[in-house]
């Protein structure tokens, strides 16, 4: 049988790792084999526990993006082949009253350390070895405002914008050097961050309504999409930014 799907003998970093999307995504990619280490601001021990009761390997380890450059000595010498920009913020207010501490934090966060993490990853992997049959998959997480520009989230959104250009642009430079370079567009996701809007009956009723699927997103629909786009099933993905929205950006 092909293990076209197989992530075994592979090591990946997943940021944001301690709950939700980015809790998710560690656990897809440790059921198909990688070991994981689970960065973040906050230790990732329940999902480190998660994935080592399942027989998985995984380790928790402190990355803080609020310094953009937090990761740039995480790669060296240690055989990653996978990284997962999973970790962001958010602020909220309206445009004419929005702050430059606001905008910034966003920015160094969503954007700014993502883009040097993949540098720090890139940097290593081409640094070493022959190219012709390396595998090696960045997947950036993005967000249904890297289309659209949403209401009272400016840093936000531009944000993510920039984080579908730095996918595509490091697709273009890398593709051709074994690295695929992709990112996934969640749409609304059940998890803790938006429990709030689930609660509210006419905002969940209109959200629902307006997904073709019918239902919101499980973290696992955004955990296995990650898993595959690291596999060799996606070999010929570049540059993509992939909706996992269950339509929503279709209506």
């Amino acid at each position: 049988m092909s293990e076209i799907f197989s992530l075994k003998g592979r090591k990946a970093l997943v940021t944001g790792a301690n709950t939700g999307i980015g809790q998710a995504i560690a656990v897809s990619l440790a059921a198909q084999g990688a070991e994981v280490v689970c960065g973040g601001r906050r230790a990732s021990d329940e999902t480190v526990e998660i994935i080592t009761k399942a027989g998985g390997r995984a380790q928790s380890l402190s990355l803080d993006f609020s310094d953009p450059m937090a990761a740039k000595d995480i790669f060296v010498g240690k055989g990653f082949s996978i990284l997962v920009n999973n970790a962001g913020i958010i602020r909220r207010n309206d445009s004419t009253d929005f702050t430059e501490a606001d905008w910034d934090d966003v920015i160094d966060v969503n954007m700014k350390a993502l883009f040097f993490t993949c540098q720090a990853f890139g940097k290593e992997l081409l640094n070493a070895g022959p190219k012709e049959t390396q595998e090696a998959a960045i997947v950036n997480i993005a967000s249904l405002l890297s289309f659209q520009g949403g209401i009272r989230v400016p840093s936000y959104t531009a944000s993510k914008h920039g984080v579908a250009g730095i996918t595509k642009i490091l697709a273009n430079e890398w593709a051709a050097r074994g690295i695929n370079v992709n990112a996934i567009a969640p749409g609304y996701i059940s998890t803790n961050n938006t429990q709030a809007l689930r609660a509210d009956k006419d905002r969940n009723k209109a959200i629902l309504e307006r997904i073709p699927a019918g239902r919101w997103g499980d973290a696992s629909d955004i955990g296995d999409t990650a898993a595959f786009l690291c596999s060799r099933a996606a070999k010929y993905i570049h540059g993509a930014v992939l909706n996992v929205d269950g339509g929503w950006l279709a209506r």
